[in-house]
């Protein structure tokens, strides 16, 4: 596969700001008991950790791995499970950590797999929306940016398994 040049949309000072932003709405809505935080791998994993960091609470972590998209550039609607979640979350207040919400079928998915589980209440903290592209009526609690209808990469999204390692969110050009 021939890569393409990222052209940077959110720099990772924008990044930063968001955060910072979302750390403090999170510390707002949860000022007693940390929710525990469902990270989606593989695209999610960056955020979480510069999250974690900035939240500066003794949180709980959890990974489910989910898929969409495979290779493509455009989520095919079926979700599959590619890593089970461990963790008991029966009676827990969870917030999921979410790359990029899109269709909106990996969180509509996501929101009836968790439900089967019982827990407290679940709520979305997303670092990138993309709500032209929604088919299915989804929001997420906490965004960090809204993005047109342009396929991004990098901070943890790939194309391929590529460009993950980007510090900043790019469009791909060429």
């Amino acid at each position: 596969m021939a890569l393409a040049t990222p052209k940077v949309l959110i720099t990772r000072a924008q990044i930063q700001t968001a955060l910072h932003r979302l750390s403090a709405e999170i510390r707002r809505d949860y000022p007693t008991a940390p929710p525990l935080l469902l990270c989606t791998l593989k695209g999610a994993f960056m955020f979480l950790a510069d999250l974690v960091r900035v939240l500066d609470l003794p949180v709980d972590l959890a990974f489910v791995r989910l898929a969409s998209y495979g290779s493509a550039t455009s989520s095919h609607g079926q979700v599959q499970v590619l890593q089970e979640l461990h963790e008991d979350i029966k009676d827990r207040a969870v917030l999921v950590i979410e790359d990029i919400v899109d269709t909106g079928h990996t969180l509509a998915f996501l929101h009836r797999y968790l439900a089967s589980r019982r827990p407290a209440s679940v709520r979305v903290c997303t670092l990138l929306d993309k709500p032209q592209r929604r088919q299915v009526n989804v929001t997420a609690d906490y965004c960090g940016f809204t993005i047109p209808d342009v396929f991004v990469v990098g901070y943890g999204l790939d194309l391929a398994e590529h460009y993950r390692h980007l510090p900043d969110i790019c469009i791909l050009e060429g």
